[in-house]
């Protein structure tokens, strides 16, 4: 497929339409009654019925990731985007939850930036799942570390510019399903790699759920998917108006940018101090990710994320607060500081039963200390005196699939 026609023709507004999945990549599906269907065929046909509008306005010019049942790489979908030097970059989804009652519905629009929301991270897990499915994505995405605290800092100045634009291109995409009778869950901010390496103005539209009888029946259908279509012609159409007689979105304020200088220290968000210990997935944490649990006299501290960065420490602390942490206040860890007195250890698990002598753990790891207080039996295994030590000895007991531990602060 030629990416690149007349130079006349690179004046227009150029649109990347991009059909997610494609090929032996089926997506989102789902057995009924009326048939199989896959998200890699519903996307194809919204796609194709809008680039065949969009081609009839003389002020457009369409670019497709894929026009048949292929599967283009995420780096080549991206890529095409961004050698076109696409003013808009589309991609096309259908939705799944992992709910069995299907009470999920309905179109969400996301377009770049650091989903913290544990739905929202749902949504960018299911489609990062294709990630690797070659070589050539593994070796462009396998140095981005969406944990650390630069490459989020990273990722907000290269989308800063496009952001509003995405916005907007959302806000209208999804006010126009709203008008015709679909149920909007709005527009979100997300984490998602299609996104993040688009260097242009760019959204992905999850067009309704495939395990929600009633959005399957609709986005199956040609008139379900020539509706959809229409809906986001007019969005692109409304915002291709908005910005050509905008002229702050046309020659944005160039602002100098100032390098952030780290902090001596590392700072981590104190979520909540309680008796209990609560694993990673519970509800009680709110969905957040990145959780260091801290025991210390009896109680189990909870801490968020970790950065020596000012802007980040306080981007997290208002996440937490967002989360429902209101009480979220932020701590200051010194780096590699060697305890005075005492050490750290590994509180690998707490139960009111003994450990069977063949179980997993005691089988994996030697040397695992038992004590018993209150009634109940704690196992705790190796001396670190710095918490890094900790950190580093819990993150290879995981790899082990010795998980939920916890580092537990023993003072004398």
């Amino acid at each position: 497929m030629a990416l690149f026609t007349l130079t006349s023709a690179q004046k227009k507004f150029t649109i990347v339409l991009d059909a997610g999945h494609g090929g032996s990549d089926i997506g989102a599906n789902r057995q009924y009654d009326f048939g199989h269907p896959m998200e890699k065929d519903i996307t194809l046909g919204i796609v194709l019925k809008l680039g065949k509008m969009l081609e009839s306005d003389k002020n457009m010019h369409v670019i497709y990731t894929r026009k048949t049942d292929t599967y283009p790489s995420l780096t080549e979908r991206t890529d095409i985007a961004n050698r076109s030097k696409a003013d808009l970059f589309i991609s096309v989804h259908v939705n799944s939850s992992p709910s069995k009652s299907a009470t999920a519905r309905g179109t969400e629009t996301y377009v770049q930036g650091p989903g913290q929301n544990r739905e929202n991270l749902e949504v960018a897990k299911r489609e990062n799942d294709v990630i690797y499915l070659n070589e050539q994505d593994k070796q462009t995405f396998a140095s981005y570390d969406p944990n650390s605290p630069e490459s989020l800092i990273a990722l907000k100045i290269q989308q800063s510019k496009y952001l509003e634009k995405s916005l907007l291109v959302g806000s209208y995409a999804e006010d126009n399903f709203e008008k015709g009778g679909r149920f909007s869950r709005g527009v979100k901010q997300a984490n998602l790699h299609i996104l993040r390496m688009s260097a242009t103005t760019s959204v992905l539209i999850e067009t309704g759920f495939v395990n929600n009888y009633e959005d399957a029946t609709y986005l199956s259908s040609e008139a379900g998917q020539k509706k959809t279509a229409q809906e986001i012609y007019d969005a692109i159409q409304k915002y291709y108006k908005k910005i050509h007689g905008n002229d702050d979105f046309n020659e944005p304020k160039k602002v100098e940018e100032k390098k952030e200088t780290p902090l001596k220290n590392d700072f981590r968000i104190l979520l909540m101090s309680a008796p209990v210990k609560y694993n990673s997935t519970d509800p009680a944490l709110k969905g957040l990710n990145y959780i260091l649990t801290l025991k210390e006299n009896g109680f189990y501290k909870y801490y968020y994320s970790t950065t020596n960065l000012a802007s980040v420490r306080d981007n997290n602390l208002k996440t937490a607060k967002d989360a429902g942490f209101k009480n979220a206040s932020y701590a200051t860890f010194v780096p590699n500081q060697k305890l005075s007195s005492g050490y750290y250890t590994l509180e690998l698990a707490a139960s009111d039963k003994k450990l069977s002598s063949n179980s997993y753990l005691l089988n994996t790891l030697k040397g695992v200390d038992r004590q018993k207080e209150n009634g109940m039996f704690y196992y705790t295994y190796g001396r670190f005196s710095t918490l890094e030590e900790a950190v580093k000895i819990q993150n290879d007991l995981e790899a082990k699939g010795v998980k939920n531990t916890v580092i537990q602060k023993i003072s004398k």
